[in-house]
């Protein structure tokens, strides 16, 4: 049952490919509209990014050591236009030369004797010691330069699309391959 519908799904796309294929003003039609949607979610990213000053607005928890504030898989939205960050607040921080950002909760706040400098000491909830360890050698403290953002929202299990795609690089790119396959094939009014 279910091949036979998926082999009619695949025969009636490629029909409509070869049919569009044929009319040009069509394709190109199509492929401008396929090139709006990718620059629509651009614009939303970059817009974002310009609203919560963050250069990742939203991330994806990876791993488990926010249990049971956050789950693995969990979306996080974050907000860096907020100054100040205190004890308690669930903040994503990069490391220098790492990519992958950090999702922990602030566990100590030190403000120098000059009162702009502020240094911040965070600690996963499920884990049994602090961040010295993960931060770069020689480092025992982040700079507030180092924050991407305040967490300020969550989706719960949504980010687990993203994390298979991460660990099956074939998923992702059969999934935008299809997606852009029925933006193409797929019909105004």
């Amino acid at each position: 049952m279910l091949p036979a519908m998926l082999s009619e799904m695949i025969d009636k796309q490629v029909f409509e490919l070869k049919k569009l294929w044929q009319n040009k003003r069509q394709l190109l039609f199509q492929v401008l509209n396929l090139g709006m949607i990718v620059f629509s979610a651009l614009m939303i990213w970059k817009g974002l990014m310009f609203m919560t000053k963050s250069e990742s607005p939203v991330v994806v928890v990876l791993s488990g050591s926010m249990e049971p504030a956050f789950q693995r898989g969990d979306i996080l939205f974050l907000n860096n236009a907020v100054e100040q960050v205190g004890v308690g607040d669930v903040v994503v921080f990069k490391i220098k030369d790492r990519d992958i950002p950090i999702v922990h909760r602030i566990l100590k706040v030190h403000t120098k004797p000059d009162g702009e400098t502020v240094e911040l000491l965070t600690k996963g909830d499920n884990n049994r010691v602090d961040d010295r360890g993960l931060y770069a050698p020689g480092q025992m403290w982040l700079q507030r330069e180092d924050i991407l953002g305040k967490a300020v929202g969550t989706l719960r299990y949504v980010g687990m699309v993203t994390i298979a795609l991460n660990d099956y690089p074939v998923l992702k790119y059969v999934l935008v391959g299809m997606m852009g396959l029925f933006v193409l094939t797929s019909k105004e009014g």
